[in-house]
């Protein structure tokens, strides 16, 4: 199973299909779930229900795909996730070639740099030997400034505003990418 080494602050474990308790806890503050669904607090159903299925989709701790927990070291408080996965995973014909990385952190440790520190240790880690992986994504509500923040400080750039569906529904988003 791959690992993603500590930071100077930060430790990432993989989650498994048993911590749905800890998904659910990200998601229970509505600033959190502002720009994912308008501000609605997720159920433990739609974790149990939505959120484990999808992440079973492209669960894969041999190459370091899945949602990773990062907790802070000094006191392992924990502060969120990282996911990372390939693009289209939901598709018929995933990205071979292109990675997608994303976050969702608790409000009281945003602005600490904490998500961007924790997804390029993610990014490193899990990239480091896959030489077919061209690219590096993230997508975003365009009024998402934090998450583009972050995308820019990996040294993402815009690609192009769209109209992106998945099984949680439709909505309009911006897409950052950074060749690897």
């Amino acid at each position: 199973m791959l690992s993603i080494p500590d930071t100077n602050r930060l430790s990432f474990t993989l989650l498994s299909m048993q911590d749905a308790a800890l998904l659910y806890e990200v998601d229970q503050d509505e600033a959190v779930m502002r720009y994912l669904n308008g501000g609605k607090r997720s159920s433990m159903a739609d974790i149990e229900h939505t959120m484990l299925p999808r992440m079973a989709k492209y669960l894969d701790p041999e190459h370091g795909f899945g949602i990773w927990q990062v907790r802070r070291l000094s006191d392992q408080a924990y502060l969120g996730w990282v996911l990372i996965r390939p693009m289209g995973f939901d598709t018929d014909a995933p990205a071979e070639d292109d990675v997608e990385i994303g976050w969702r952190f608790k409000r009281a440790f945003w602005g600490q740099g904490y998500a961007s520190e924790a997804a390029q240790a993610v990014a490193t880690a899990v990239l480091a030997d896959k030489p077919q992986v061209r690219y590096l994504s993230a997508i975003a509500v365009e009024d998402n400034l934090g998450s583009i923040g972050v995308m820019r400080k990996l040294g993402m750039q815009f690609v192009k505003k769209y109209r992106h569906q998945d099984s949680f529904g439709e909505l309009d988003a911006v897409l950052y990418r950074v060749a690897v």
